[in-house]
């Protein structure tokens, strides 16, 4: 089967980052399914991966989470989808990667492609709108949390990237919390709007001050998605006292005395947590991604697709890789289809 990987850590723009090979079809076994990939989109840590991560000598790492496909044959103990059925999903982070014709995945981890979606829209959604849901609502719990002389309100940092697409949307339509997003660009602004923020602030200018100006109060809770480590001050200034902060990105250190003496506590959020450590909950996500199907099907929410760069091949794979390291990258990027 046709495949895209490397086999040395290294730039995007190196010449072997990224490379079309082909490799042996996978077999599903347990509860895995084989997928016939259809679409794929790119994250950052597909990124982050290629840049660090070094496969056993002279085998091939093979990137890429999200995806959209076919069940085209399952392992003896899946009972949860069969051949012929349309999914949608993230994968795991410890096993090869969707940038494939085929690809092996847990089942627990799966869900039903929205039939409203056609592939590329669908691939667009899985890890990103995982991420968000949890850390919103699993772990903020901006729809239950009573923050004393808090305003009811979630500060999404980077609201124009593909987890802030999703988490604008999530937060908006599933709570009743002002929504204020941050951008930096008019089309990323622009975009937030559109999303459903009730607030678009400038997050190149320091954030507390252009909080405070809205007049709502300090913010119960802080979803910060990218670049936590220069927004920290400012999230420790504009964030409620006995507020809560969450973050997905990976600074090099992070001073979080800064929030001691207002008590706010600090949440992690990692969407592979689940299936790299087989948690006793890991078919949450599979459950979960059926809600957002679901949701995209009444209308609910949307796709944060914005650019298709045509076929999976390591050529398109390495444009999306340089504008998603860029930081210019708005909504989602995605990849359909293989060539011939």
């Amino acid at each position: 089967m046709r495949a895209t990987a490397y086999q040395t850590p290294s730039p995007v723009a190196g010449e072997a980052s990224l490379q079309d090979i082909d490799l042996p079809k996978p077999e599903p076994k347990g509860r895995d399914l084989l997928v016939e990939i259809r679409a794929v989109s790119v994250n950052p840590v597909d990124t982050k991966v290629r840049k660090t991560a070094t496969p056993e000598a002279g085998s091939w790492k093979v990137l890429g989470w999200d995806a959209a496909g076919i069940v085209t044959a399952t392992g003896p103990e899946a009972r949860l989808f069969k051949p012929g059925d349309a999914v949608f999903y993230a994968g795991a982070i410890d096993r090869p990667g969707t940038n494939a014709e085929y690809h092996l995945v847990d089942e627990r981890i799966v869900g039903p492609k929205p039939a409203s979606l056609n592939w590329a829209e669908a691939a667009a959604l899985p890890l990103t709108a995982i991420t968000a849901w949890e850390t919103l609502f699993d772990r903020l719990d901006i729809r239950n949390a009573v923050i004393p002389g808090a305003a009811k309100a979630v500060l999404i940092i980077g609201g124009g990237g593909g987890v802030g697409s999703i988490a604008i949307q999530l937060a908006r339509k599933l709570s009743d919390v002002t929504v204020i997003a941050t951008a930096s660009r008019p089309e990323t602004q622009e975009w937030c709007k559109a999303l459903g923020a009730h607030h678009v602030i400038d997050h190149g200018k320091p954030l507390a001050a252009q909080i405070e100006a809205l007049g709502l109060g300090a913010p119960a809770h802080v979803f910060s998605t990218t670049h936590t480590d220069m927004h920290l001050a400012e999230i420790a200034n504009c964030i409620a006292p006995q507020g809560r902060l969450a973050l997905i990105d990976d600074p090099a250190s992070l001073d979080i005395s800064l929030l001691k003496r207002k008590s706010v506590s600090i949440h992690w959020e990692f969407m592979f947590t689940r299936s790299l450590f087989g948690t006793a909950d890991i078919e949450e996500q599979h459950k979960l991604l059926a809600e957002v199907s679901r949701l995209v099907d009444d209308g609910t929410l949307r796709t944060t697709l914005s650019d298709i760069f045509g076929t999976i091949n390591a050529k398109n794979l390495i444009r999306a890789h340089a504008l998603i390291e860029s930081g210019k990258a708005k909504g989602k990027i995605v990849l359909e289809g293989f060539e011939g």
